[in-house]
């Protein structure tokens, strides 16, 4: 699986499916959704240190909170959350959340927090040390759990990855008033009329007219192609690139420290039974499938609803300000991307999120590893000069 093609670099946006990809597990009506979790993480906790990757938010909190319950049924050690807190980025901080799950779940005791300011910008120290050893990979923030896979060394590591994709996805759900229905369609309506008027090099001003148009037109065709109905949105996903690439990236980390990686959220058992359970409803809210998980046997703040916290100020910062000021306009494919245009856009700050993977891509062409790295070659990835 090729990763990144030259849209994918240009844009940030891993469009597709992977023809790969294996069938979706068959429905499981005999396991319920928060069984099948419990087992999902019991191989992670039977291999110590079990850490976690704990933002506070939903995702992190419900795996957490099941294997917090599984390792003292179990007489296994606690699981290690670690969370990372971040210096001038207040849309990110979790940090009320963190301390309230925390102490629900008793984990004090194991709890290990990072702290970050520059660190982990996109081409910080974090990201530089990741780039040399690992290449440029998907997802561009990966660099981020580098510190907290190092501390999983020969255990296992615990993350809530999928769960924006099998327990939201990216259409609204359904509403259960006929005005509230009626009021989020006409919405959803004026957003298509003004956002269909909009050309690709309005929204991707770097790349060339023909690139920017073409890639915006297959990813509003995306956009409208994820399934309604919860089993088939959750099969669609499994099959996309962007989820495929970013498990595979995690799987390249973590087997270069002797880390058993586990996903629990995209777990086929689980998914199996989430399928047997809510499979045939059609955009259910999130909070209504956290709380069927649940079922009343988790602290009630670990499916509380909470803000979506911000990330970019983390990975937009000194570093990177610097080194696109000082770009040389060389680097980048001319058939896709514009220097003039791209070294325009880069004049404003902060630069566009899309604009990542190149940030990263033409700095580590500017910073090529020493004799003293050995990178790690896998996971499909071809960089295009």
């Amino acid at each position: 699986m090729r990763w990144p093609t030259a849209y994918d670099l240009a844009t940030g946006l891993v469009q597709g499916v992977d023809p790969d990809a294996p069938a979706p597990p068959p429905a499981a009506e005999s396991t319920t959704p928060l069984a099948a979790l419990e087992a999902a993480v019991l191989p992670a906790l039977r291999r110590s240190p079990c850490v976690l990757s704990f933002s506070g938010g939903l995702d992190s909190s419900l795996v957490l909170a099941v294997a917090a319950r599984v390792a003292r049924r179990e007489g296994l050690p606690d699981p290690v959350p670690v969370t990372w807190r971040f210096r001038g980025a207040p849309r990110a901080d979790e940090s009320s959340w963190q301390d309230e799950v925390i102490g629900a779940l008793g984990l004090r005791g194991t709890w290990q927090v990072l702290t970050a300011d520059d660190d982990l910008d996109l081409v910080g120290p974090v990201a530089g040390r990741f780039l040399h050893r690992y290449g440029l990979r998907h997802p561009l923030n990966l660099h981020l759990h580098l510190p907290i896979v190092e501390l999983a060394a020969g255990g296992s590591l615990l993350t809530g990855v999928g769960g924006d994709q099998v327990l939201a996805g990216w259409r609204l759900p359904a509403s259960a008033s006929v005005p509230a229905y009626l009021r989020r369609t006409a919405g959803r309506v004026r957003a298509r009329l003004l956002g269909s008027h909009r050309q690709g090099a309005e929204v991707f001003p770097w790349l060339r007219r023909e690139a920017a148009n073409e890639i915006l037109r297959t990813h509003r065709a995306e956009q409208r192609a994820e399934p309604d109905r919860l089993a088939d949105r959750i099969a669609w996903h499994l099959r996309r690139r962007d989820l495929r690439i970013t498990m595979a990236s995690f799987d390249l980390v973590a087997d270069d420290h002797d880390v058993a990686v586990g996903h629990p959220l995209l777990d086929p058992t689980f998914v199996a039974a989430l399928v047997g359970w809510a499979g045939r409803r059609k955009r259910p809210p999130r909070a209504e499938l956290l709380a069927g998980i649940a079922t009343g046997e988790l602290p009630a703040v670990v499916i509380a609803p909470r803000a979506k916290a911000h990330f970019l100020e983390v990975f937009l910062r000194a570093p990177t300000r610097e080194f696109v000021r000082g770009w040389d306009g060389g680097g980048v494919d001319t058939s896709v991307v514009d220097p003039g245009r791209l070294r325009a856009v880069w004049a404003r700050w902060p630069v566009p999120e899309c604009t990542s993977g190149l940030v990263q891509h033409l700095w580590l062409r500017q910073n090529p590893p020493g004799p003293s790295v050995r990178p790690v070659v896998g996971g499909g990835t071809e960089v295009p000069s």
